[in-house]
């Protein structure tokens, strides 16, 4: 029997760039009155330059490549909807994480694309740093844009913790943003897809 391997974690990142985020970020430490020295903090610098260069890895991704990776002709023309997507994304004006679930849907004109496709450009778009409203239209113009299909219609729900840990500090509240092109502007197939997101037909 083949011997199994040791579990190993492999981290791919720049170097140059961590090393440089972990000096800033030790000076931050400084400047709140911690000690980078004492032990449990003598790695957080780098960690934090690892998990900041992580949940901004969208900056290198091309979510318009991402789609045309899978496209494949097809004569569906009803909809098609990916829903209770996770998103994770950083608010651009505290830098502190914002994150629920978008549902996505889209009207094919003689392109399809693959599924596990929608959720990749949901995610390449959330690890930048981000608006909500702004993330909302990004998924829906490039869907649009790549597959030109008969319609777009994206919603997002999300809960801030700029707003539950900070500032009006409410622990409860939800954000909701919506997008539409095309089909998706008429009553019908909107509420079609309203219907749908709160459907639980799985």
């Amino acid at each position: 029997m083949e011997k199994k391997k040791p579990y190993e974690k492999v981290d791919k990142f720049d170097a140059a760039s961590i090393d440089k985020l972990s000096v800033n970020y030790r000076a931050i430490l400084e400047e709140i009155g911690e000690n980078p020295e004492r032990e449990g903090l003598l790695k957080t610098p780098e960690r934090v330059a690892k998990a900041m260069q992580f949940l901004t890895h969208g900056y290198d991704l091309n979510p318009a490549e991402i789609l045309k990776s899978a496209m494949f002709k097809e004569e569906y023309s009803q909809m098609v909807l990916v829903k209770d997507i996770e998103v994770y994304s950083m608010c651009e004006h505290h830098l502190l994480p914002f994150f629920g679930k978008a549902h996505v849907a889209y009207i094919p004109n003689g392109h399809i694309v693959g599924l596990s496709k929608i959720p990749r450009i949901v995610d390449a778009f959330a690890r930048r740093l981000q608006v909500q409203e702004r993330l909302t239209n990004e998924i829906r113009d490039c869907i649009q844009d790549t597959l030109k299909p008969l319609g777009v219609g994206v919603v997002i729900e999300a809960q801030h913790l700029c707003m539950q840990m900070r500032g009006i500090q409410k622990q409860n509240s939800v954000t909701t943003t919506s997008a539409f092109t095309g089909e998706f502007l008429n009553e019908t197939t909107r509420s079609e897809f309203i219907k749908l997101i709160g459907s639980r037909l799985h």
